[in-house]
């Protein structure tokens, strides 16, 4: 089950570490969120937000070579990243299922190349630069699944309406 998808677009690496803080407001531990977007779309800065967010002082970089980093905030923040993984089947012999710590929060970037592999309630992120020229423009699309957005995806599209989608510059 998903709901309406909240759309909203940020100018500048500090909008987007803004919107995932704002995010943040919205989520609880033992929630899952996936990110996708094409290399250098800006996920690891919206977990950087998300972080902040969480509390989290700690410098959050890409898990691309580490795959998983934690984080201390007002709850666990486990950041992942499955970019270098061959299968879906490797993200089980690392113990994917272990993540699912009902203390904290599982943020995935390359979401999608485990989306059959993500628990029932999660919610997606995708994040897109235009192929325009606008280098600063990113767009973010979130879905909530399953019965657990559902009541929070209204909050969380009033947390986030600083960033309503804008247009593109002319």
């Amino acid at each position: 089950m998903s709901g309406p998808t909240i759309r909203r677009s940020t100018r500048s690496v500090e909008e987007t570490r803004a919107l995932g803080a704002a995010l943040a407001a919205a989520l609880r531990p033992g929630d899952v969120v996936a990110l996708s977007g094409d290399l250098g779309a800006g996920k690891t800065a919206f977990v950087q937000g998300v972080a902040r967010g969480l509390g989290s002082t700690d410098r959050v970089g890409s898990p691309t070579f580490t795959l998983v980093r934690e984080y201390a905030g007002h709850c666990r923040i486990l950041h992942m990243d499955v970019y270098r993984l061959d299968r879906i089947q490797d993200v089980f012999d690392l113990g994917y299922d272990e993540l699912f710590d009902p203390d904290a929060v599982l943020l995935i970037e390359w979401g999608e190349a485990i989306e059959t592999a993500l628990p029932v309630d999660h919610l997606v992120v995708r994040i897109e630069a235009p192929d325009d020229g606008d280098l600063d423009l990113r767009t973010f699309d979130m879905d909530g699944h399953g019965g657990a957005w559902q009541p929070r995806m209204s909050a969380l599209a009033d947390a986030t309406v600083p960033w309503v989608a804008r247009e593109p510059a002319p």
